[in-house]
């Protein structure tokens, strides 16, 4: 605290404003400089999504890759993007705070589509134009310095989309105090918002963007995303006057090393010398730790606690007076710290299944789509729009769920979050199953009508609407959206002040593993089921031929095991503070 014109005024602790001046708490933060991230956050998914929802057919079209060579280069596009948010996350944390990481990372993203605009408006700088019906001419596929080029923009966007996921969240969830009712209840909806606003720009995206690439080209499409990008930058700097940003406390990940290498070899140099092991027995301070979960409920932060708590306890021996290295002399609090951060893991674990069955209905449900009647009055809908369905729901739910679901809830329950982080993840999962099971009975009505009209073989539409699609949507889209907004807010609360961006970034990992997961899964169902002669589930040209309805019936069995395994974990799991209960 410090006297100004004998105005009394108090800093947030541990965090700066921009000029890099402590920052002061009527000031800095609150709703008004979480609004920006929320604006920022529609451009840049809409940067995004413009091009990763429609990208494979530019590979396919203008750089004369294969269909399936072209679909692994989105996969491993979107899955890069995704991972990389862990290093935005981890930079955020150690050496930089949030607020410059965005700023890097959005013109690295700016300077990569740039690359790709310049590329898709030069012929000098793509494959000469091939016609597939000719073929004394075969289509040459891109090679050499135009591959480059082309890899060089996509993954320097990859790169900044990476770190855009991994500080963006975790600086708009900065701007609210922690310590207050009213600042953890804003919190919140800033995360319903955030997957709201993020909605709303892939929205856009898969609507207005993909139809000008599709009829207008591809520099056009990517000239909007470039200028997306471009305008987010100006709209973030704005709130600088108002964003509180946390100081970096040094890297997250040497403290992890740190306590694991410490606990393995303080185990085997000192057996017998464990003096904070042998006081925990008889400490009131732990016993009081453990039972309110990892944190004295009336503490902020781990600091207080003076000897380490039960869980987990093979840690403990990283807390030694006679430590195998003085380099490896971990304090009570670093132990704590890394026993939170593994406690968050078994959760993010089990959200990967639902990412799974996302990426699932992605490909397959806008192939069932393509068979049916899409016809909307006049208007014939393309499948490739579907992705619609999810968004909008999402955009319907988040305000109700706000506004509406989450007073009742308080009301009902007498706490104050109404509905708890685990609780949230939790209905979500559940919907997964709801989904899958729906889309199984969905392919079989799809089927019925196939055989009865005796058009197994036909490339004719069938006489039943692609609406009926719109049922597993709208449970995946209501599960996404409990799932995503839960986690990351369950991982920022939760994880501790100095690896909170990193935390957060799980949430897009977890989004990424699952896209890779269920090619593999994909994959393991057409090996296992080709066995003795027998026609793999997932093969062939002709959709009617599948067994699809058995493949979603699995993947309805692997999450609902899922999410008994989700249960297991989470009424294991204790808050660090009652809160968020």
């Amino acid at each position: 605290q410090e006297i100004d014109s004998q105005t009394h005024i108090s800093n947030w602790d541990g965090y700066v404003d921009w000029r890099n001046r402590p920052a002061i708490t009527n000031r800095h933060g609150g709703l008004l400089a979480a609004s920006f991230v929320l604006g920022v956050e529609v451009l840049e998914n809409l940067a995004f999504l413009a091009n990763a929802s429609n990208l494979v057919l530019y590979f396919s079209e203008y750089m004369h890759f294969s269909p399936t060579t072209s679909a692994n280069c989105v996969t491993n596009f979107m899955g890069t993007a995704f991972l990389l948010a862990l290093l935005g996350g981890f930079l955020s944390d150690a050496f930089f705070t949030t607020y410059y990481i965005y700023l890097i990372s959005s013109l690295i993203e700016f300077l990569g589509l740039v690359v790709l605009t310049i590329q898709s408006r030069s012929s000098s700088l793509k494959p000469p134009k091939c016609d597939q019906g000719v073929p004394d001419i075969p289509c040459e596929q891109v090679h050499g310095a135009q591959a480059a080029m082309l890899f060089i923009g996509l993954y320097l966007v990859a790169l900044g989309v990476g770190g855009i996921k991994g500080s963006l969240p975790p600086h708009g969830a900065e701007q609210f105090d922690e310590t207050t009712p009213q600042g953890r209840k804003q919190r919140s909806t800033f995360f319903n918002y955030f997957v709201f606003c993020l909605s709303f720009g892939g929205l856009i995206a898969v609507t207005f963007v993909v139809w000008v690439e599709d009829n207008k080209g591809w520099q056009w499409g990517f000239g909007i995303a470039t200028l997306a990008i471009f305008l987010s930058i100006p709209i973030f700097l704005a709130g600088s006057p108002f964003y509180r940003n946390k100081i970096p406390r040094g890297s997250p990940l040497t403290t992890i090393s740190k306590v694991l290498i410490a606990a393995l070899l303080n185990s085997r140099a000192s057996r017998n010398s464990s003096t904070a092991i042998a006081s925990i027995g008889s400490s009131p301070t732990a016993i009081q730790t453990v039972k309110e979960g990892g944190q004295n409920p009336n503490s902020k932060n781990v600091e207080s606690i003076d000897t380490p708590s039960r869980s987990l306890g093979f840690l403990n021996r990283a807390v030694s007076d006679a430590p195998a290295c003085s380099a490896l002399e971990c304090t009570v609090q670093q132990v704590e710290e890394v026993k939170i951060v593994l406690k968050l893991f078994p959760v993010f674990a089990c959200t990967i299944m639902l990412n799974c069955c996302l990426a699932q209905l992605n490909t397959f449900s806008v192939h069932q789509a393509a068979t049916m009647n899409t016809k909307l009055g006049s208007l014939k809908v393309p499948p490739a729009s579907l992705p619609i369905f999810p968004v909008l729901f999402i955009m319907i739910l988040a305000p109700v769920y706000d506004h509406f679901i989450i007073p009742f809830a308080r009301r009902l329950t007498k706490t104050e979050m109404g509905i708890s982080h685990l609780q949230r993840i939790g209905i979500g999962l559940f919907l997964s199953i709801v989904a899958m099971a729906v889309a199984a009975l969905v392919e079989i009505k799809r089927k019925g009508v196939t055989t009865d009209s005796g058009l197994i073989d036909s490339a004719k539409p069938l006489p039943i609407t692609f609406f009926w699609i719109a049922f597993q949507y709208l449970f995946l889209g209501s599960a996404d959206l409990f799932v995503l907004a839960g986690l990351l807010e369950f991982c920022f609360s939760e994880a501790p002040v100095s690896m909170r961006s990193l935390a957060t970034s799980l949430s897009w990992a977890s989004l990424a593993i699952g896209y890779y997961l269920s090619s593999v899964i994909v994959s393991i169902v057409n090996s296992v089921t080709g066995i003795s002669k027998h026609k793999p589930w997932l093969s062939g040209s002709n959709l009617n031929h599948y067994h699809l309805e058995r493949f979603y019936w699995l993947m309805c069995i692997l999450s609902a095991l899922n999410f008994m395994h989700y249960l297991f974990w989470a009424t294991k799991y204790k808050y660090r503070s009652r809160s968020t209960k």
